[in-house]
Parts: structure tokens; sequence; C-alpha cells
């Protein structure tokens, strides 16, 4: 009888903290659990749009968020710098593409790839290739970033 009697006040008690976690004004136990369904059902449609509008967020960011590209002429080459907010494999890779196809030959760089990416190189002109201007080598490394995706 006591053991029953502790039963039903722990039901009773989590039925109050039900009621009081769903704003429930009901006092039955099934208009309790009708309200704390209801409750759960609006939480899981707004977690749905949050992780819905998240998901937009992330797509229109990514592609929005191209790397910050600068290039500057040196005497004999060019200082390339490349910043972007988030590491992408294969980046380093295609840039160093990019080089190799403009003929230019990477003399110094300097690469940090954790979280973020950064890149700067100096890359100079090989003898048997035409001049080519910074405007060429900047439009050469974007492009070849954007082609990765």
């Amino acid at each position: 009888m006591d053991s029953r009697r502790r039963k039903n006040a722990s039901m009773q008690r989590k039925l109050q903290q039900l009621r009081s976690v769903t704003n429930s004004s009901a006092v039955n136990k099934a208009s309790i659990i009708v309200d704390a369904t209801r409750y759960i059902e609006e939480l899981k449609q707004k977690v749905d749009g949050l992780n819905s509008e998240l998901g937009t967020a992330e797509s229109s960011i990514s592609q929005d968020e191209l790397p910050m590209v600068t290039v500057e002429t040196l005497e004999r080459g060019f200082l390339i710098n490349v910043f972007s907010e988030r590491n992408c494999p294969g980046m380093l890779v295609a840039i160093l593409d990019a080089f190799e196809e403009l003929g230019l030959d990477v003399l110094d760089a300097r690469v940090s790839c954790e979280d973020t990416f950064q890149l700067e190189a100096v890359g100079g002109e090989s003898q048997e290739n035409e001049s080519i201007d910074a405007q060429v080598v900047k439009q050469a490394v974007m492009q070849a970033i954007q082609n990765m995706d």
C-alpha cells in the first residue's frame, strides 16, 4: 500500500513537471499528455525550420564566400596572397596548378590550412615565358579556386 502511494505521488510530481514545462492548463493525466504531445510536435517543427534556415544560410555563404586574392608585381615576378575563412581540401593544389599553367615558378611560399586557408607565395616568371601581368595571375588563381567546386 505504501509503495503504491509513493508511485502515485511520484507520478503526480512528474505530471506536474510535464504540465509546467509544456505550459499546459490541463488537470487530468490524458489532457496533460495530449498537451505535451502537441508541445513536442511544435518543438520538432521549430527545429526543422531552424535547420532549414541554417542549411539555406550555409549554402548561400559557401557560394558567396570566395577567398580574397591579392597579387602585387615585384621586380621579377609576383607576390600572391590568398585568404579564405574556411579551408577547402585541394585548394593549395588547384592554386599551384594555376601557377604551373601560367609558367610561374614558386620561389618562396608560406601556407596555413588548419581552420582557415592562407597562402603567401612569391612566384617568378620562367625564362621562356612571355611577360604576364598581375591581373592575369589573379584571374587564373580565382578561376582555379572556383573550378574546385
